[in-house]
């Protein structure tokens, strides 16, 4: 069980793009230097509260200051940009990080990044996502000449290969057929999770959804496994949650209802651009519930996990019990304005210390008990 980081990254207006890189970059070499094993960062080109439009230029700064940590795209919206450029870039910083990456994918989840790209409509970003992870697939399979035709893209090198000296090549990346795939899944029943599990890729399920919604992905994902007559677990299933872990359950509180909150602040800015996207469901407790009824305070208090060490860890034992067996937690990195960075800071070293190491024990020790009973 892995346990990783997830960053979009979220922060207030205003706030240069230089120091909130810089941040980013502290709070990496903290992870690294703490046990942590995965790294995720999102991509987006339009907002300067989610101001990383690549993920690999950023995260290639890392390589050389980080072990410990594998990297993860969170993720590269396939449609804005041409699969051949997405696949030989790819296929560079998988050799830079000489394996130490995982290939997150998605259609993009930014309503201004949509009209920037001329690509308002839902489905047809869903197509253009499944074309290019094809065509990019493809492209590291095979030499040339390439010939793709699809319904949205259509390339190719034909008349100018030249192999003996190796031009009309397109690059392959560090791992035999490519880095693992992962892809985002952000609604309670998205027919993604059982095309995941078909494909051999890794579900990404949204920290906005409550364990029941997680739950739903699992069906989904081990219905696709078994389809496709793969190992129906949850070992390549990574779940995103927002944790708070402080000395105490009233000081954990404290801190996500502060007024400071980046807590606070990563769900009312969500909330405002679901609103405005016509998205709310992701945030509701219940189907029928009015978007009118849903407030910061309550999707807050309903997915963030806080408490003391000893609290997150059983709330974390619960959520996985209920959610179903994901083998990997990735965190919801928080901005560290005011006296965020401390309160993060912190509650990211509680959790690698004390309260993962207990987890995984748990874990292994009921799978172990269910394999013993199992081969009697």
């Amino acid at each position: 069980m892995n346990l990783g980081i997830f960053l979009m990254p979220l922060t207030p207006p205003g706030r240069a793009m230089g120091q909130v890189m810089d941040e980013v970059t502290r709070k990496a070499l903290l992870l690294d230097s703490i046990g942590f094993d995965e790294f995720w960062l999102g991509e987006h080109f339009s907002a300067t509260s989610e101001p990383i439009p690549s993920p690999l230029m950023f995260m290639a700064s890392l390589l050389a200051q980080t072990r410990n940590l594998t990297f993860g795209s969170g993720v590269v919206s396939l449609p804005n940009r041409h699969p051949a450029v997405i696949g030989a870039e790819v296929a560079q910083f998988d050799h830079m990080a000489k394996g130490r990456f995982r290939f997150g994918i998605g259609t993009g989840s930014l309503p201004p990044d949509w009209e920037l790209f001329k690509l308002e409509d839902e489905a047809t970003r869903k197509r253009m996502m499944l074309e290019s992870i094809d065509m990019i697939q493809a492209i590291w399979r095979q030499g040339p000449p390439y010939e793709f035709n699809g319904e949205f893209w259509q390339f190719g090198i034909r008349k100018t290969v030249e192999p003996a000296l190796q031009m009309g090549f397109m690059p392959k990346p560090f791992t035999p057929g490519g880095p693992p795939v992962h892809i985002s899944v952000a609604t309670p029943h998205s027919d993604s999770t059982t095309l995941a599990g078909e494909r051999g890729w890794g579900p990404l399920s949204s920290s906005l959804l409550q364990a029941n919604g997680v739950a739903g992905h699992w069906a989904g994902y081990s219905r696709g496994l078994a389809k496709a007559g793969r190992p129906v677990n949850g070992d390549n299933w990574r779940v995103v949650r927002c944790v708070m872990v402080a000395p105490t359950d009233a000081e954990a509180e404290r801190r996500v209802r502060h007024a400071e909150s980046s807590v606070r602040f990563y769900f009312d800015y969500i909330r405002q651009v679901l609103a405005r996207a016509g998205k709310l469901v992701a945030l509701k407790s219940r189907p029928d519930m009015a978007d009118s009824d849903v407030d910061t305070e309550s999707a807050m208090m309903s997915r963030v996990i806080f408490g003391s060490p000893a609290t997150v860890r059983d709330k974390l034992i619960a959520f996985r019990e209920s959610a179903g067996p994901f083998g990997n937690l990735l965190i919801s990195g928080m901005d560290w304005s005011g006296p965020n960075e401390e309160w993060e800071r912190e509650s990211l070293t509680l959790l690698a210390r004390e309260v993962w190491p207990a987890v995984r024990r748990h874990h292994a020790g009921r799978e172990g008990a269910a394999g013993a009973v199992a081969a009697q």
